[in-house]
């Protein structure tokens, strides 16, 4: 008996500190898959700044996000900011943003701080360490988007550094016959000063909506070295994304919006493709002059290629769905370089500066062609919405440019100079920031129609200020205002044969923001709130008078005043909340002949709200259940108002598991978006059209990850 009391008391002191390890790295892993977000983020001209420094509200997402949920497309990821709302452009899948009532491009979205050089049109989350949201005009901060958007808000996204030692395999599913994996590696030698990670991800199959497929692939590498002075690093990215049978948009062709079609309905043509191609990169250098100095330097180019047939129809009975069809043919290939260089100083003790000089200069080409496929008379074709037909794809109607090598559309080269100054007082208790950027915009346009002969130049060159104050009364309390301008490249008429002057550009335009709010930081929880109000010269199409043709130009204004709130962090121990809301007030002023004049803008909800909920379960160890509420509140789908979009609601909930297989981490994660299946219009956003995007159905994903 004796001998056997002895190894029982032997075999549990080998077992107890075995499970003890496991429990540890079942903790540690869990903790490193929280979702985050971090009140912090790139500033442009500004550099790195916690949010509650700077008079902007800036909030960043982290990787652990995109690996959670493992969205497509950047607009899925997205989907978690309480203050923006995705739709797309004509026929493609070509992403646009809302935020703060006004549009960002895909093609505007900034990657490292430098314009231009992200992919466009679609972009893949995977190779990204965070997705940083800056709610506001920027001009100053930045400099003018190249797309001529980013009035209401900007997004940033930071690459991949090999921050520690990681050696990382997933694969995923997302339904309906959606597999992928994807790899992630990152070391640092020798004394850690250089660094290298790799990460790539392939996906590909059909998605949730019948018919629609998608294929992705993506790798990154990046290299950094961090001397006693001296910090250099270089990214590489590569992005190839290919969407067959994409379920468009509805242009609304009636006095009455349609019923909307089965959650999973597809109502494309199966001949209808996009095709994108996109190879960039990214290099930094930085030096210290001097303890309180810095020097910078950043080069980025891009070479991207695209393909595909776009297609759209519009309704004409919305009882029974009867629609017109039409196609577009696109081959395009863009070109674009991007510098920025800046001096930053650091100066003071009872009284503070920051000072900051910098420039940047950016040179973007634009290569493509088009062949409007409407068949004889532009009649397009016989479809339906909710029973559609395979039609044969249309004969050429009319062709802009070289379908074979597409000539120069347009050439644009956009540079600025920039210096500010924020003054600390009071042991940087107020912080007062003022600056200036000199920027110019010059686009050169070329005529599809006549071989690409210059059709017309414009330089313009504008100074857009900024003033912002920062007053901390208490620690973890910050209060804020500022004055802020936009600066745009002037709007492109869309190419479509409705209007006598397609492809004509704008003069830029100017926005201005006044923007006042608090923010608090308290533990790990993050907060704020704002107060806005931009005014922006509107653009759209309006009847010539003869023959159905419109002409489009800008009219009048848009005026959005708003308020937003937003909040991340833990609340409770394992219990994590990313949320918050918007209400936006989008009218129209100063319109043309006064038609329309007070009226909603079109595709502004009148509020949206968001609820994340990650909760770790703690006696059930390595345990987390999550959820999403996502709302949208009405929208306007004209500007004359008499069409509008009810709110929706949509609910997805999931759940991840972490457990030891030996001493690997091992993470498994399912979710279901749209629970509910619930059917309903998204978006109604559309710079021409009167047009609604469709919500996604329901959902199915899982992903299991290992760590080795």
């Amino acid at each position: 008996m004796k001998r056997l009391m002895l190894a029982t008391v032997s075999l549990a002191a080998i077992a107890t500190p075995a499970l003890a390890q496991e429990d540890e790295i079942v903790i540690q892993a869990q903790r490193e898959n929280a979702s985050a977000v971090t009140g912090e983020g790139d500033l442009g001209a500004l550099g790195d700044k916690k949010t509650e420094d700077v008079p902007f509200v800036v909030r960043s997402y982290n990787e652990a996000i995109i690996l959670n949920q493992q969205p497509l497309t950047l607009g899925a990821l997205l989907e978690n900011d309480p203050t923006i709302r995705t739709s797309y452009g004509f026929g493609n899948a070509s992403e646009q943003f809302v935020i703060r009532g006004f549009q960002l491009f895909g093609d505007d979205v900034g990657l490292n701080g430098l314009y231009g050089i992200a992919p466009r049109q679609l972009i893949a989350p995977e190779l990204f360490q965070s997705v940083q949201v800056l709610n506001g005009a920027s001009a100053f901060l930045n400099g003018a988007a190249p797309g001529g958007s980013g009035i209401g808000g900007s997004v940033n996204l930071q690459l991949k550094r090999a921050d520690r030692d990681l050696t990382r395999a997933t694969a995923s599913y997302i339904g309906d016959q959606h597999f992928g994996g994807s790899f992630d590696v990152a070391r640092r030698f020798g004394d850690g000063s250089f660094g290298v990670r790799v990460n790539g991800a392939f996906r590909s199959g059909d998605v949730a909506i019948e018919g629609e497929f998608r294929r992705t692939a993506v790798l990154g590498a990046a290299f950094d070295w961090r001397g006693e002075r001296v910090r250099a690093s270089l990214d590489l990215g590569y992005q190839r994304v290919e969407v067959d049978g994409l379920r468009p948009k509805v242009t609304i062709g009636t006095t009455v919006i349609p019923r909307v079609p089965e959650a999973d309905a597809n109502y494309a043509q199966p001949w209808t493709y996009t095709d994108m191609r996109d190879v960039f990169g990214v290099a930094r250098i930085e030096y210290d002059v001097g303890d309180n100095a810095l020097l910078y330097a950043t080069a980025g180019a891009r070479d991207g290629m695209e393909e595909g047939i776009y297609s759209g129809l519009t309704v004409l009975d919305a009882t029974t769905g009867a629609a017109n069809g039409n196609a577009l043919y696109v081959p395009r290939t863009d070109n674009n370089e991007a510098i920025e260089a800046g001096l930053r100083v650091k100066l003071g003790q009872a009284v503070t500066h920051e000072v900051n000089f910098g420039g940047n200069i950016a040179w973007l080409t634009n290569r493509n062609a088009f062949d409007f496929l409407y068949g004889p008379g532009f009649a397009g074709f016989d479809t339906n919405l909710y029973d559609t037909p395979v039609a044969a794809i249309p004969s050429s109607t009319l062709v802009g440019g070289n379908l074979d090598e597409p000539f120069p559309i347009s050439k644009t080269r956009l540079w600025s100079v920039f210096a500010s100054d924020t003054i600390g007082l009071f042991d940087n208790r107020l912080l007062v920031t003022g600056g200036l950027r000199l920027q110019s915009i010059r686009v050169q346009t070329f005529n599809a129609y006549n071989g690409g002969l210059l059709d017309s130049v414009y330089e313009e060159n504008a100074v857009t200020p900024v003033v912002g104050v920062v007053v901390k009364p208490v620690a973890g309390v910050s209060l804020f205002a500022n004055r802020i301008e936009g600066l745009q490249q002037g709007p492109t008429a869309p190419i479509d044969p409705i209007l006598v002057n397609p492809g004509e550009v704008f003069a830029p335009t100017k926005s201005v923001q006044y923007e006042v709010g608090g923010k608090i930081a308290i533990g790990g929880f993050d907060a704020s709130l704002a107060l806005f109000q931009i005014d922006l010269p509107s653009a759209y199409a309006v009847p010539t008078g003869s023959g159905g043709q419109q002409v489009y130009g800008l009219f009048g204004k848009q005026r959005n005043r708003g308020i937003e709130l937003s909040f991340a962090g833990e609340v409770a121990p394992g219990l994590r909340l990313i949320g918050g809301g918007t209400v936006v007030d989008a009218k129209l002023r100063e319109t043309l002949g006064g038609a329309n004049e007070g009226n909603r803008a079109q595709g502004v909800p009148e509020y949206t709200a968001n609820l994340n909920a990650e909760w770790d379960l703690g006696f059930v160890p390595g345990l987390t259940l999550t959820g999403r509420v996502v709302h949208t509140g009405p929208q306007a789908v004209n500007v004359a108002n008499t069409l509008e979009l009810d709110d929706w609601t949509r609910v997805d909930l999931g759940a991840r598991y972490v457990f030891a297989a030996g001493d690997k981490p091992l993470t498994l994660r399912v979710g279901v978006d749209n629970v509910a299946n619930a059917r309903y219009w998204a978006s109604a956003y559309d710079a021409f059209n009167q047009a609604l995007l469709q919500g996604a159905p329901r959902t199915v994903r899982a992903s299991l990850s290992v760590d080795f």
